[in-house]
């Protein structure tokens, strides 16, 4: 009986640990706009060092300091969205510029 339970149990926990990260990073607003994302962020970096500082007065150990990132996922966001339009709005004419290339050398060879 309890073999048959086993795998059930198991897929019940990792069901509602996946769960409950989905959950977590939607309230925390990491599947939203770009702009929740960036309060998230922000949010995180306040929180994150003091939960740290007080983990490690736990286990004794020490952690070097967190580098200093200038990051703004809105900037990042925009500039990879502009940069795939764009690719999508000349992949036409590089394909066009690319056959005739490829015909030229063709012609090139066969002289």
């Amino acid at each position: 009986m309890a073999a048959k339970i086993l795998p059930v149990v198991k897929l019940a926990t990792k069901v509602g640990i996946a769960g409950g990260a989905v959950y977590v990073a939607y309230d925390s607003g990491l599947l939203g706009g770009s702009d929740e994302g960036s309060v998230a962020l922000s949010k995180a970096k306040a929180a994150i060092p003091p939960a740290v500082e007080e983990w490690t007065k736990y286990f004794g150990f020490e952690l070097p300091a967190a580098p200093k990132i200038e990051f703004s996922p809105v900037d990042a966001w925009n500039s990879g969205v502009r940069k795939s339009i764009h690719a999508l709005s000349v992949a036409p004419t590089a394909a066009c510029d690319y056959t005739s290339q490829g015909f030229e050398y063709l012609k090139g060879l066969a002289k």
